[in-house]
C-alpha cells in the first residue's frame, strides 16, 4: 500500500507545482524511467540469470539514453516544458506492471 499510495502521489505533486509555480515562472516535469542498465538492473539480471540460466532476461537499455532524454528536458527553452515523460525498454512490460 504504501508502495503504491507514493507512486500515485508524484504525478499529482507535479500537477500542483506546475500549477501553483505558473506565477512564479516555475515549471516542473516528471521523468520516469524503467530499466535503464545501471550496476543494479546488470546485477539483477546476472543473479536471475545466474539462478535460471532459461529465464529471461530483463528488458533494459543504455543508461544514457535515459540521461539524454533528462538533458532534453532541462534544455528547452523556459516557455517550453515536457510535463511527464516514461523512457522504458522497448520490449519491456508497461501497463499492470506496476
Amino acid at each position: 500500500m504504501p508502495y503504491a499510495a507514493t507512486k500515485a502521489a508524484i504525478p499529482g505533486m507535479t500537477k500542483s507545482l506546475s500549477l501553483d509555480g505558473r506565477a512564479f515562472n516555475i515549471a516542473c516535469g516528471q521523468i520516469d524511467i524503467g530499466n535503464a542498465r545501471t550496476p543494479m538492473v546488470e546485477d539483477l539480471i546476472a543473479r536471475a540469470t545466474e539462478a535460471d540460466p532459461n529465464a529471461l532476461v530483463m528488458e533494459s537499455f543504455a543508461v544514457e539514453d535515459a540521461a539524454r532524454s533528462v538533458l532534453h528536458m532541462g534544455d528547452l527553452p523556459p516557455e517550453a516544458n515536457v510535463q511527464f515523460m516514461t523512457v522504458i525498454a522497448t520490449k519491456m512490460p508497461y501497463i499492470g506492471r506496476g
